[in-house]
This record gives structure tokens, C-alpha cells and sequence, in this order.
């Protein structure tokens, strides 16, 4: 596929959005705590919301139809409440930086490692390189921000790096099976919501009732539509245009992004060795991201 076709630049593309889409994300991740609402109810919000969409789609268009049970399994259980719930646990011992740095930055790393497990490709010494520099900025920044962290706050990250693996998984996935958007939208939210919805409904502890209506609103519509829609599209996009490893090293551009949108939303500063990391990490992205697909 010529570097200069229009799928190759919407691939590219697609994966720009989701750099500001997931660094906005951490923002109001951030703030979730301060609503009173439960990691359960931001799954709900995820999957519930996003069904209202998904469903009357799915109903017109099939998409089950495409799919081995094996693979719809496989990927709803991927994109499910074990993987989001994880994710949102880490918010619970860690600063939400690290969620930037754990499940993005790393993402060019596991890229790397899947590709000489799976399918025996060495890194180029420009893609190795790189991942050196990502993951340099990744310690550095992950060490920064330890300095006003509780003693519990590799538990989050543990969890971060969990969450990455899950999300990795994903897009290999995606691209290997050539999944079509309502294919992924079947799986990672209908058939998640029926699963999911009923448990939190009957079972799980919710503060759906004493969050304030600002707060609630804003995490439904961001939780409830952005990440399980646009979201996943847009990775599905570019992973099967420009490749997963493309893809993932773009996304390691996220920790910078919630730096800046954290600096001009919340008024956040970054320390000198912020600074310096992050530096690093986006030259590590530079050096690395022209590679061929894997």
C-alpha cells in the first residue's frame, strides 16, 4: 500500500484523534472521583450508553453475521468489564498520569514483543532505539510522579500495564481479522451491555443517585459515548490501514497530551523531569512511528 494512499492517511489520521481523545479522557477520568460515582457505574455509563447507539445499528446491519462464535467471545471478553474494570481500578491507587504513561507508553514495547513472539519480526535498530527512548521517559515519568504518590501506587500501575496487554490484544485483533465497525461495535458494547448491565443493576454498589448533575453528566456523555464508539472505530481504523505497530507507537503520544491538556484544563504543572521525560518520549515517537507494518 503506497505510504501517500488515502487509506494510509486516514489511518494516520484516525490515530491522531484518539491521541486527543484518550488524553481528554484522563482529564475526566481525574475529576470521576469527585462525583461520587463508582467504577461501576462509569462501566455502565460505558457500556449501558453506548447500546443506545450500538443496538438499533446492529439490528439493521447484522454484523453477527461475519463473526465465528469463538471470535465474538474472544473479543467481548477483550473489550469487556474484566478489561475496563481494571482500568478504572488503577485510577483508585494511582495518579491518572501513570494511566497515560502504563497503557500508552509502554503500547510501542508490547507491539515490539508480540511481533517477535507471534510472528518472529526483529525490531529494526531505529524502532529499537526508540522503544529505549519510550521507555526511558516512561520510568522517568512514572518516578516523577511516585514523589507525591501513596505507597500503593505500583498496584495501579500494575493494573495500567494489565489493561495495556488487553488493549494491545485488541488491536492485533483487529487487524488480523479485518473487523468491520459494526463487527466491533457487536461485540464490545451490545453484547457487553447484556451481559453487563443486569450484574451492576442488581448487584454492584452504584452512586448513581447522589452525584451532583454536572459531574454525571459529563461522565456519561464522555464514558457512555466517546470510548466505546469513536474510540475503538478510530483504533480499528488505524490499526488496519497504517498497522498495529504504527498505531501503537502514535499512542504513546498520549501521556504528553494529558500533560498539556492537564496543564491548560486543571491548571497541572510538570516538574523538570516531566518536562525532560516527555521530551524524550516524543522523540522516541518521532524516531520510531515510520515503520512498516507488522
Amino acid at each position: 500500500m503506497p505510504v501517500n494512499s488515502p487509506s494510509h492517511l486516514t489511518g494516520y489520521a484516525a490515530a491522531w484523534c484518539i491521541v486527543f481523545v484518550w488524553s481528554f479522557w484522563l482529564i475526566v477520568s481525574r475529576v470521576a472521583n469527585q462525583s461520587g460515582l463508582t467504577i461501576y457505574d462509569l462501566a455502565a455509563f460505558r457500556y449501558g450508553l453506548a447500546a443506545l447507539i450500538a443496538v438499533p445499528l446492529c439490528l439493521y446491519y447484522k454484523p453477527w453475521r461475519g463473526l465465528r462464535l469463538a471470535q465474538i467471545a474472544v473479543l467481548s471478553f477483550i473489550l469487556g468489564p474484566v478489561y475496563i474494570l481494571i482500568v478504572f481500578s488503577g485510577f483508585l491507587y494511582a495518579p491518572a498520569a501513570h494511566g497515560g504513561i502504563f497503557m500508552n507508553g509502554v503500547l510501542p514495547l508490547i507491539s515490539i514483543l508480540f511481533a517477535l513472539v507471534l510472528i518472529r519480526v526483529l525490531p529494526s535498530l531505529r524502532q529499537a532505539m526508540g522503544a529505549v527512548l519510550i521507555l526511558v521517559s516512561a520510568i522517568a515519568l512514572a518516578l516523577d510522579a511516585s514523589v507525591s504518590s501513596g505507597k500503593d501506587a505500583w498496584i495501579g500501575d500494575l493494573l495500567f500495564l494489565v489493561g495495556a496487554l488487553f488493549f494491545s490484544i485488541y488491536m492485533i485483533l483487529s487487524e488480523r481479522w479485518k473487523l468491520g465497525a459494526m463487527q466491533i461495535i457487536f461485540c464490545g458494547t451490545v453484547v457487553n451491555a447484556a451481559i453487563y448491565l443486569p450484574v451492576w443493576y442488581f448487584w454492584l454498589p452504584s452512586g448513581l443517585s447522589d452525584a451532583p448533575m454536572g459531574p454525571l453528566l459529563l461522565q456519561a456523555i464522555y464514558q457512555g459515548f466517546v470510548p466505546n464508539l469513536i474510540g475503538l472505530l478510530f483504533i480499528a481504523h488505524a490499526s488496519q490501514n497504517i498497522g498495529t505497530g504504527n498505531t501503537s507507537f502514535i499512542l504513546a503520544a498520549v501521556p504528553g497530551g494529558g500533560a498539556i491538556l492537564g496543564a491548560l484544563i486543571l491548571g497541572e504543572t510538570l516538574s523538570l523531569i516531566g518536562i525532560l521525560a516527555l521530551i524524550l518520549l516524543t522523540s522516541g515517537l518521532l524516531l520510531s512511528v515510520r515503520r512498516r507494518r507488522i
